[in-house]
């Protein structure tokens, strides 16, 4: 299985596995699934970040790398095709992030790992609760 991790996911599987639900925690830890994260992801993060929302207990950068070193994800970028495809997504979501990440889904044919109601109920997404 190849899955794509929400922000919270992601952080939530390095920092706090326990908060994740059991199925998702069990799809994160086997050793054979994908994992990915978009850059949107990174984005959200960064923001997250410079609101002091979230404390990484040091700079961005090198908490970005210890977490791929940690949890080994690859990384999408926000091509143009995802960009567009952002916007045709059928979700009734303004956040921009969360838009992005449906689309990369699809995109990529990846299952999203969320724990984002609108996300899960989003009609033709692949997703798993978080």
């Amino acid at each position: 299985m190849k899955l794509l991790l929400d922000t919270h996911a992601w952080i939530w599987a390095l920092i706090d596995p326990d908060r994740l639900d059991p199925d998702a925690r069990a799809a994160i830890e086997h050793g054979e699934h994908v994992l990915h994260v978009s850059a949107a992801s990174l984005w959200e993060l960064a923001i997250l970040e410079r609101r002091g929302a979230i404390d990484l207990s040091g700079d961005l950068e090198s908490w970005i790398a210890y977490a791929m070193r940690e949890l080994p994800v690859r990384e999408l970028p926000i091509t143009g095709a995802i960009a567009v495809a952002s916007q045709r997504v059928p979700l009734d979501h303004r956040d921009p992030a969360d838009r992005f990440l449906a689309a990369t889904a699809l995109e990529h044919d990846l299952v999203l790992v969320t724990r984002d109601r609108e996300l899960l109920a989003a009609p033709g997404v692949p997703t798993l609760a978080a």
